[in-house]
């Protein structure tokens, strides 16, 4: 698919992407073009496709990415050698990362005109490292392009001193049958698996893509919203959250064990591990110190991927209630876990307005809680309790 195919659903995005690319051809308004965007918009709103297809429209070789060129197959692949993609797995985006994606921008394009810089969840930035990045965006080298992308539905939540250096583009959520469009012609789903995953997924491009792939993300967006109906059950509920939070940790920590392994293999063995001779007990001293170092980057990441996990969950567990408010308001609106109405519906005649709304609160909280590093069963824990407190639960 061309550029302008894939940003259809959202024209004031796709005719400011082609708008910027020609006139980095030297085509139409000059304006239109500079060295540093920040690309916003809620989670899975499509910030990467359309960081993607801004690449696609620099490195085209017939066109504003015409999708069948090379360059443009290459950029999609993720195989361009002049489209770096930063994708951050720790917490937060370090110093030393900083100097690696600056390293990256001053280097030359190789086969196009440009070079492109796609950072993901940008936001992650350290105050010390934005500081460190502020240079380089402010006078980026003559052919690079640094696209900075951040879940975020408010640039104030970005960095004020490299916002400011930036032009913004908001990326506004896919429409449903978007989205529905993406999972039957890309993933091969039914109509009807794809409009529920669109609605699940709250038009979640990546989310909605793994609900119709993964048979396990299927099962456990299932179990965590049957924690609703166990709320009123005695001490139900405080188990099956328990057991949730051990199911992640054990993922998180499990479902990456043998790349965590190679990695530090790799590390290992870089480092002269196994050597003989003089020298080797120092390359040894020298080798325990490194692999400390990442073993406490492993451990940030597995830290990372177990509260996304555990966000992703609360979000669908908050869509139960949110369902139950609609229903319990005679509020026309779809519902956004249209296969568990009856659940909903259950929730929504034995609560009342103020309790569901109380509901919405403690999840709220829950999630502020993760992001302040409170231990995720105590979170939880707490969540629960809140939850049963609004609705009388016994």
């Amino acid at each position: 698919m061309s550029v302008a195919d894939r940003l259809a659903d959202t024209p004031t995005v796709r005719d400011t992407v082609l708008a910027a690319a020609a006139a980095a051809r030297g085509q139409g308004d000059p304006r239109a073009m500079t060295h540093a965007w920040l690309l916003t918009g809620a989670p899975g709103s499509g910030r990467s496709i359309v960081a993607q297809a801004f690449a696609s429209a620099l490195v085209c070789t017939q066109g504003l990415g015409c999708g069948v060129c090379e360059s443009c197959r290459d950029v999609w692949a993720g195989a361009h050698t002049d489209v770096v993609h930063v994708v951050p797995e720790a917490l937060s985006i370090s110093v030393d990362l900083v100097r690696q994606i600056i390293v990256q921008a001053a280097s030359l394009p190789t086969v196009a005109p440009w070079r492109i810089v796609i950072i993901e969840d940008a936001d992650r930035l350290s105050r010390i490292a934005a500081d460190a990045f502020l240079k380089t965006v402010e006078e980026p080298p003559e052919r690079t392009v640094i696209l900075m992308l951040a879940p975020s539905t408010d640039p104030q939540d970005f960095s004020q001193t490299l916002r400011s250096r930036c032009r913004h583009l908001y990326v506004p959520s896919p429409s449903t049958e978007e989205i529905v469009r993406i999972l039957t012609t890309e993933e091969g789903a039914s109509e009807a698996d794809a409009r529920l995953a669109a609605s699940a997924s709250l038009r979640h491009v990546g989310r909605a893509r793994r609900l119709v792939r993964s048979s396990a993300m299927q099962q456990r967006r299932a179990s965590v919203l049957n924690i609703a109906e166990s709320v009123h059950r005695g001490d139900q509920a405080f188990q099956a959250v328990s057991a949730l939070v051990k199911a992640v940790d054990k993922e998180a920590k499990e479902g990456f064990a043998e790349e965590d392994a190679a990695e530090r293999e790799k590390l290992e063995l870089s480092l002269g591990r196994g050597g003989r001779g003089k020298g080797t007990a120092r390359a040894a001293h020298g080798t325990a110190g490194a692999v400390k170092d990442l073993e406490k980057k492993q451990k940030t990441r597995q830290t990372r991927r177990k509260r996304d996990i555990l966000d992703l969950a609360l979000v669908d567990f908050a869509g139960v209630y949110r369902d139950a408010l609609m229903l319990k308001t005679g509020a026309r609106v779809p519902l956004t876990h249209p296969d568990f109405e009856p659940l909903a519906r259950e929730i929504a005649e034995r609560s009342e307005i103020d309790g569901l709304v109380a509901c919405q609160d403690a999840i709220a909280r829950c999630r502020e809680h993760l992001g302040q590093n409170v231990a995720p069963q105590i979170a939880f824990d707490g969540m629960i309790g809140r939850i049963r407190l609004a609705l009388n639960a016994t």
